[in-house]
């Protein structure tokens, strides 16, 4: 296990200090089933919500407890896995709010957004004594069901301990990067590399295939040199198959770069980047794959 707390978070929550804390899971889309199921197997049986019901249902069947409402989903930390604030806003209604009150949640925001979303939704739920960490994840659905993900967190010392011990179940590293919005903005750093590592092998892989090489050797060649890397092998098969079953989509990689350009504006940073790759993401999407696996990007660099 690895972390970037420090000794004070840390020591904040020694082994045995209390009652491990509950927990429920907010959103059972292709993280969220495999973060619940990774609670399950640690032995964290958490409440489960989704608006499909058959999917909560499906988590019900081997352990966890079904939340028939967001209401019911109330817990010690709540991991909203939801794709942006704005859904997550959409299912806190005034039940919801009162139980989460009544509760004392922690609400841990999972999703890839902006800083300026999650101070913004931290101010409006203060006024309801609810407390919000932000912590994004990277790893994809592999790090998910693995309980490998990489969690950048931002938000108060004492939120982070307290919800320490949920996190480093679903996590193989967890660091605290700072205040609220600090994991978010963290989140939009990896996402600009993602996007970037993704456009450029597919862009290799294209002239690969324009010039006739054998995709299949091409990669095991990047794979044994300095080209490697967790992206390469989890798109590997999609980009060598040129099958883009839904992963993470491409709308959610045109959102996320859409975020990072609006905080380097913010920040007063010309990217010069990023821009590029945001084109070429919607070009994506304007072709029909906005809801295929971004490794779609591929095709804009093949002949037919």
């Amino acid at each position: 296990m690895s972390h970037g707390l420090t000794p004070a978070e840390v020591h904040a929550t020694p082994p045995g200090a209390g009652p491990a804390p509950t927990v429920s899971v907010l959103g059972l889309g292709p993280m969220g089933a495999p973060i619940a199921r990774s609670l399950l197997a640690a032995g964290r049986a958490p409440a489960v919500w989704n608006r499909t019901r058959a999917r909560a249902e499906e988590l019900a069947a081997e352990g966890a407890r079904l939340a028939d409402t967001v209401a019911e989903a109330a817990a010690d930390v709540v991991l909203a896995v939801l794709p942006d604030v704005p859904q997550l806003r959409s299912v806190l209604d005034e039940q919801a709010l009162d139980a989460f009150a009544a509760a004392g949640t922690l609400l841990v925001i999972t999703s890839t957004t902006g800083p300026e979303q999650v101070r913004s939704l931290a101010e409006d739920l203060a006024d309801h004594g609810i407390r919000v960490l932000d912590c994004p994840m990277s790893g994809g659905v592999a790090g998910a069901a693995a309980g490998t993900l990489s969690l950048m967190v931002g938000g108060r010392e004492q939120d982070v301990a307290r919800a320490l011990p949920v996190l480093e179940t679903i996590g193989g590293t967890v660091t605290h990067l700072g205040p609220l919005g600090a994991g978010s903005l963290a989140k939009l750093c990896n996402q600009v590399v993602v996007a970037g590592t993704l456009a450029s092998i597919a862009e290799a892989l294209g002239l690969a295939r324009a010039g006739g090489l054998d995709v299949d050797a091409l990669l095991r060649v990047l794979d044994g040199g300095l080209a490697s890397g967790e992206l390469l092998t989890q798109k590997r098969r999609k980009l060598a198959d040129r099958e883009y079953s839904l992963g993470g989509s491409t709308d959610n990689q045109v959102k996320d770069l859409l975020y990072a350009t609006a905080a380097m504006e913010d920040l007063g940073l010309e990217g010069r980047l990023t821009p590029v790759l945001l084109e070429e993401f919607r070009e994506v999407v304007a072709r029909g794959g906005g809801q295929l696996d971004h490794a779609m990007i591929q095709e804009l660099f093949l002949r037919g």
